[in-house]
């Protein structure tokens, strides 16, 4: 037979149990950090200012070997006449050819800024048509020459193998020979 507790030890066991529950509550002491203290984050330096690119030197060579100019032609009809537009989807075109049909006029216009008359030379693979371009005095920085419809040079454009040259007014202009610029010259012909 077993046995029993004495009386007096049963009733030191609940007292024993809530001095262990509450020994568990109490936050244990802390104790000192051997870690130095974090250094406050020094601030970041503001990056060096990129150097501005130096401007691309003229292609060498041939012309007809130079990288083409990006961007691609369009055609319009307006009040006025007929327009192809040459350059990149939502940007201001950089070469524009109009015939003004109550004039009989065709304008070759190019994105350049000049205060005076500029030389401006058109080079196409059959040969080239020197003129002097004017300053357009729109709200947008262009030169422009006025040719008569039946001027050779728009013949030498249109017929030109793939491409040709504008140069003055600003940074050289290798366009391709598309269809709109035929479609500009045959509106301001007939």
């Amino acid at each position: 037979m077993s046995r029993p507790f004495p009386r007096p030890a049963l009733r030191a066991v609940p007292l024993t149990a809530s001095i262990i529950a509450l020994s568990c509550c109490v936050a244990p002491e802390r104790e000192q950090s051997t870690e130095p203290a974090p250094v406050a984050a020094r601030p970041v330096p503001a990056p060096a200012p990129s150097p501005t690119a130096a401007p691309k030197p003229a292609p060498t060579g041939e012309w007809t070997e130079w990288p083409a100019t990006a961007g691609e032609w369009i055609y319009r009809r307006d009040e006025r006449g007929s327009l192809a537009l040459f350059g990149e989807p939502n940007q201001d075109a950089r070469l524009t050819l109009r015939c003004e049909l109550p004039a009989r006029q065709i304008y070759l216009t190019r994105a350049g800024a000049a205060s005076a008359a500029v030389p401006f030379t058109i080079r196409t693979t059959s040969g080239l048509g020197g003129y002097t371009a004017q300053p357009t005095g729109g709200a947008l920085p262009y030169v422009g020459i006025a040719l008569a419809p039946t001027d050779m040079i728009l013949d030498r454009i249109v017929y030109s193998r793939g491409r040709f040259l504008v140069e003055g007014g600003g940074a050289p202009l290798v366009v391709p020979s598309w269809p709109e610029i035929a479609r500009v010259v045959e509106d301001c012909r007939s």
